[in-house]
Formats: structure tokens, sequence, C-alpha cells
């Protein structure tokens, strides 16, 4: 028996140490010699501080700022999912409907403005850091309102914010809530000075 567990035992520890460590150290290294802003979460600053990452959404709820898809999660940075609500059941159409209401009242839309879904809906990680476009171009008129800018400078933001699908049909142009708000901030003066974490 000795003789087959130590052999094994080796083995056990030589490839904990290979691959376990070894191979996780290589790849970390050329992560952060290659892709060093990837590698360490698409992190965005202003002012010297790290303020959100590209990748994950973050709640903004000022008049002043563009808000988000809703968060099934409530974007706490230690969760991730959906409500798991199906389009039929009573409790996600009374959210939708509520969430309707809400966005139509803090836009000023009438009661003739399609919503667009991703305004109502949150998505599946809870986390998703742009919205579509349709819904920058609704929030937009609050936001310079709010800012003091004109509508057709914070609409200017909105497609230099807009990311455009990939290959040029794999999805639909979104704009990064967080990017935007930045630029707004920028546009206004306050530099992200005032950017609400």
């Amino acid at each position: 028996m000795r003789r087959q567990m130590v052999p094994a035992l080796r083995m056990f520890l030589a490839m904990t140490l290979l691959v376990g460590f070894g191979y996780s150290a290589v790849v970390t290294g050329f992560a952060q010699v290659l892709f060093r802003d990837a590698a360490d979460g698409s992190l965005v600053r202003s002012g010297g501080r790290v303020i959100g990452s590209a990748l994950i959404g973050q709640a903004f709820t000022g008049a002043g700022y563009f808000h988000p898809r809703p968060s099934a999660v409530d974007y706490d940075g230690r969760a991730s999912g959906a409500s798991n609500l199906g389009p039929s059941n009573p409790e996600f159409l009374e959210d939708v409907t509520a969430r309707v209401a809400a966005y139509r009242a803090e836009n000023s839309l009438g009661p003739d403005v399609a919503i667009p879904v991703d305004a109502v809906t949150a998505s599946a990680s809870g986390r998703d850091p742009h919205i579509s476009l349709r819904n920058a171009r609704l929030q937009a008129p609050r936001v310079a309102s709010a800012r003091g800018l004109g509508l057709t400078v914070v609409l200017a933001l909105v497609d230099e914010a807009t990311a455009q699908p990939v290959g040029g049909f794999l999805s639909e142009p979104a704009v990064n809530v967080l990017a935007l708000n930045l630029m707004v901030d920028e546009a206004t003066g306050t530099g992200g000075s005032t950017l609400e974490p």
C-alpha cells in the first residue's frame, strides 16, 4: 500500500503546484502584461479614484443622470441574478406595470409613447451596464433639463457613447450608462465629482 500511496501523493502535489499554482500564475502574468485593463476588471477612474467598472451596472437615480435597467439584485456587488419570474406571472406583471408608470412620470412621457423593454425589465445578471439607444434617447430630455444643457448636446453625447453591434449585426446598439454619465459630468464641468457611485 505504501508503495502505491507515496507516488500517488507525489503526483498529486506536483500537479497541484504545476496546474493549480503555476498555470494560474502564468496566465495571470500574461493577462497583466497583454490585457491589463481587462484583467483588472475594466475599472473606470475619475478624479484619481475608482468609480465603477465598464462591465458592471450600478444604480443612478438623480434626475441629471441616465438611469440603468432595473436590477433584480438592487445592484448589489455581491449578488447576480434575475427574478426568474415568467411573463405571465402576476408579480412580474405588477412590477413591470409599476416600472412603466414610473418611467413615464420621471421622463414626462405621454401614454402613447412606447417604453423600451430594457427600461422596465431586469437583465439576466441584474448587473447589465448597458441600456438601449432608444432608452437613452427617451431619458435625454430629462437629463438635459436637470443639467441645464441643450437637448442636442445631450443627444450628441448619447450618440458618442453608443457601442455598435459586434460585426454590425450580432446585437443592437447599446449605451454604457456609467460612460455616458461621466460624459454628462464632463460636459457640465463637474468632471465626475458629483457622480453617484
